[in-house]
């Protein structure tokens, strides 16, 4: 009888046992599917797919570019390996939506800040400071802006780059709208277009290109200026603080000149400094 007492206990506290083991697993399958507090087995980042030296994945299913690069390291401060980054692409118009949903902890592709997004998701940064330039042939007798009176101008339909151009500095350039920037490249280089605008980080990113390489030259006009900002779900103070000390970290340690050197440099890009935290240029 006392045999059957004592193994009637430890049956009681086996039951236990597996049971907060059972605990203990769900908690880390809530992890694994999304939970990024820091240390958790993955998270979620947003970026491009399609921006050359910016956000790119590769034919082998890798990725690339500046915001890749920065991305990666502000995880890494986070608490992540790269063996733990999931990277979800993040077209323009779902950015926002992205980051409500919880579909990813914060997003690095090229998001410029400004007053109407900051109204629907927090940012930490400014990491990058672009302006709309124009990209020409390296034999290219453009030297300006007002050089493209009465050539072809390229922009992706829908933007407001190539208006911009023809608003500021050369009102009768013809434009020319084409569905991406890659197309816009591949008419520049054919000749059927002169000048190709938009961030001049987007088109320095696809001018290092290996299939473009010495092709290309940025003429330097600063038409606007693009704060690039990490974006966070509205209210995530913790992660933005977060964030903005991994950034301020890897400009610190030379990480940030590295990677835009290695992502820019083949373009000849005349990047701004970093920018400081919290500064925002208008």
């Amino acid at each position: 009888m006392k045999l059957r007492k004592v193994s009637a206990a430890s049956a009681a506290v086996l039951a236990l046992a597996l049971a907060a083991t059972a605990c203990g697993s769900d908690d880390k399958d809530d992890t694994s599917s999304g939970s990024t507090s820091g240390g958790g087995d993955k998270i979620k980042i947003g970026i491009k797919y399609d921006q050359p030296g910016l956000g790119l994945k590769e034919p082998d299913g890798s990725f690339s570019g500046f915001d890749v690069d920065v991305a990666t390291y502000v995880a890494k401060e986070l608490g992540y390996e790269p063996n733990q980054i999931t990277f979800v692409e993040t077209k323009s118009a779902d950015r926002e939506n992205a980051l409500s949903r919880g579909d990813v902890k914060f997003i690095a592709a090229t998001y410029s800040i400004n007053d109407e997004r900051a109204k629907k998701v927090d940012f930490a940064g400014p990491y990058l400071l672009a302006h709309q330039d124009l990209l020409v042939k390296k034999d290219s007798d453009i030297a300006k802006g007002a050089d493209l009176n009465g050539k072809n101008l390229c922009s992706v339909t829908g933007s407001t780059s190539a208006q911009n151009v023809r608003d500021k500095i050369a009102p009768k350039a013809n434009l020319k709208q084409l569905g991406g920037y890659s197309e816009c490249i591949a008419a520049l280089q054919s000749g059927s277009v002169d000048a190709v605008t938009t961030d001049d980080s987007i088109l320095a990113g696809f001018a290092a290109q290996d299939k473009y390489k010495g092709q290309f030259k940025l003429v330097g006009e600063k038409l606007s200026n693009e704060n690039y900002g990490v974006g966070v779900k509205k209210g995530d103070k913790a992660t933005v603080d977060k964030i903005n000390a991994a950034l301020e970290k890897m400009v610190s340690d030379g990480a940030w000149d590295k990677a835009v050197t290695e992502n820019f440099g083949p373009a000849e890009y005349k990047n701004e400094k970093a920018p400081k935290i919290g500064v925002i240029v208008k």
